[in-house]
């Protein structure tokens, strides 16, 4: 699986995930403080260390948590673990984030999933959230043997794939193709307009090439759409009609549904499955798909953002929500 080549063995990440519970299905480090970035993000040394912690069971998770690590939690923490899991679930993106902890001498972040929620935003783009971060390089620090999630996070990357063709003309570099799936889960994003860098995706991608390449370079060379030239860094796709239906239909069910949407007229009713046979004939395919996207990640993003607030004392988390988070 392309995951599994950017598993990491460093100990300082292991030796910060030995301060929580251990039941976790998937744990892995992303951002600035994991991958180099250039720009305002470049200070890796000191960079805040963002995690994200999958869990089959929240409720179970969180009780043990909040034993060990009563102060991560917010004013939140004297609902307990329950409700902590429902504001998780039911509000926002689906993660329970702890801002700002000091763990091992470094500032850390880190964000609470289930293993459904996680496996759902895979599948389908339901808020392309933690989907969106799992789309760029990340350090797989444990993973165990779920099958499903496996195969969720292998279909991820291959949906992230079509997704970018789509956007992308006939001929382009694997700089071009690694750039456009680095902004898919910034489209629309409140946080691009609003204090954001707007360099942020090329920022990302210019460094980490080799690591793009990791990731995806197996799913380039198996996918039959598209011809790649791995020693000139090009790729040509199919961007007939034909092509562009084959690519629409194999879209996550979210997205699908979201351009749907977008071009059936009110009254209309037509199935998914015609307006993606017009859309795949449209000049404008691209932007299209562009808006499906946005669709899905303006209100995901500004709902995850407002439950932050809450999650961190004294709103900290608003302002932290501010920086780079789909690194």
């Amino acid at each position: 699986m392309a995951l599994q080549a950017l598993q990491s063995s460093g100990v300082a990440f292991r030796k910060i995930l030995s301060h929580f519970p251990e039941e976790l299905s998937l744990a892995f480090a992303y951002g600035s403080g994991v991958y180099r970035q250039v720009g305002p993000s470049s200070d890796q040394k000191n960079a805040m260390l963002d995690f994200v912690f999958t869990v089959d069971d929240p409720v179970t998770w969180h009780s043990k948590n909040l034993k060990k690590n009563w102060n991560h939690y917010s004013f939140l923490k004297v609902l307990g673990p329950k409700i902590i899991t429902t504001i998780q679930n039911n509000y926002g993106a689906g993660v329970y984030y702890n801002p700002l902890i000091m763990c091992d001498g470094r500032l850390i972040k880190y964000g609470v999933i289930s293993t459904n929620s996680l496996i759902e935003d895979l599948l389908n783009w339901n808020n392309l959230y933690v989907a969106g971060r799992l789309q760029k390089p990340v350090k797989i620090i444990a993973m165990n043997e779920n099958v499903a999630l496996r195969s969720a996070l292998d279909k991820n990357l291959k949906s992230a794939v079509t997704t970018a063709f789509l956007m992308l003309p006939e001929s382009f570099s694997e700089e071009d193709l690694f750039i456009e799936i680095a902004g898919l889960s910034y489209s629309g994003d409140f946080r691009m307009v609003v204090g954001e860098d707007k360099t942020k995706v090329l920022n990302i991608v210019k460094p980490n090439i080799a690591h793009f390449r990791e990731l995806y370079g197996n799913i380039l060379q198996e996918n039959p759409q598209v011809v790649y030239k791995i020693q000139h860094g090009r790729l040509e796709i199919d961007k007939s009609p034909e092509g562009q239906f084959t690519q629409l239909m194999t879209l996550p069910k979210t997205l699908q549904q979201q351009i749907n949407h977008i071009m059936d007229p009110p009254g209309k009713n037509r199935d998914v499955e015609e307006t993606l046979l017009q859309v795949a004939h449209d000049p404008d395919c691209g932007e299209v798909v562009r808006l499906g996207l946005s669709a899905i990640v303006r209100p995901s993003s500004m709902k995850q953002s407002t439950k932050g607030i809450f999650t961190a004392d004294l709103g900290l988390m608003y302002l932290l929500d501010q920086r780079p988070q789909h690194s």
